[in-house]
């Protein structure tokens, strides 16, 4: 497993306005803001594939670890997978949602990009947008107070549950949840034929 590198704490010297003729240093990039103006190769080299730890949130309130990767899927109705990522278990799931439904949209015509509160990102709603669909992304509470989705956006929101059934069914049905190879490229050979397998079923 790979060992994760300390940043170092940068002095931002006092809060507050600057003063005259103080030069700041502007604010770096976030990956999300990268991603816009890059084609969909460099935005694939750009993702972190090592070993490392991921931790995440559990549907029972319950924090979650584990070491490996992260696979991310997009599906359509049907529970049809479309496209697929592994990248390094650390990974926010936000920072594949551009490079994803780049994808997936050159090999389908779809209409809708449905995502849960942790893609709650106006940069990802720009690309969605660009792409030619319609961004139904719940709101994150952390954002202030909760905005609602309309009637007819949590109808076609509801549509969601489908890659939540192919994940489960990933890791339940045909052993997705223990992969015991190493590196990336092995996992991602066993998940792609796990997955194939579980779509024909």
């Amino acid at each position: 497993m790979a060992k994760k590198e300390t940043k170092k704490k940068q002095s931002h010297g006092k809060r507050g306005r600057p003063k005259k003729g103080e030069v700041v240093s502007p604010k770096e990039q976030t990956r999300i803001e990268k991603q816009k103006l890059m084609t969909l190769k460099e935005m694939l080299s750009d993702l972190p594939v090592v070993c490392d730890r991921g931790t995440k949130i559990n549907s029972k309130g319950y924090k979650e670890s584990w070491n490996g990767y992260k696979l991310h899927l997009d599906t359509a109705d049907g529970e049809i997978p479309i496209s697929l990522l592994l990248t390094s278990a650390s990974l926010h799931d936000s920072q594949t949602a551009i490079p994803l439904a780049t994808m997936s949209s050159e090999r389908v015509t779809n209409l809708y990009d449905l995502m849960d509160s942790a893609y709650d990102c106006d940069g990802i709603r720009e690309i969605s947008r660009k792409l030619g669909h319609v961004p139904i992304i719940d709101r994150n509470q952390r954002r202030g107070e909760k905005q609602e989705l309309d009637p007819a956006e949590k109808t076609r929101y509801n549509e969601r549950t489908t890659v939540e059934r192919v994940f489960s069914r990933l890791k339940e049905a045909f052993g997705g949840r223990m992969v015991r190879v190493r590196g990336a490229t092995k996992v991602m050979a066993h998940l792609m034929s796990k997955n194939t397998v579980s779509f024909i079923k």
